[in-house]
């Protein structure tokens, strides 16, 4: 299942603590720069080849954010 949260409910799941993996995906020189509190890199163009070392637990709650550099 895929759902939309909005920038509040982000910032209240992490306030909360509640167990998600966050990933952004952003090339890694804006990772470097800024990135969310405990949010994994996952580099565009490099989600096939990393995606199954970062999210090791199958049943774990994903949350992805993207940045466009455009």
């Amino acid at each position: 299942m895929v759902a939309h949260i909005g920038r509040d409910e982000l910032r209240a799941k992490i306030d909360r603590g509640d167990p998600f993996v966050l990933l952004e995906v952003l090339a890694p020189r804006y990772y470097r720069h800024s990135h969310l509190p405990g949010a994994l890199n996952l580099p565009p163009g490099k989600v096939t080849e990393m995606a199954a070392d970062l999210l090791r637990e199958k049943e774990a709650e994903i949350v992805l954010y993207c940045w466009d550099e455009a």
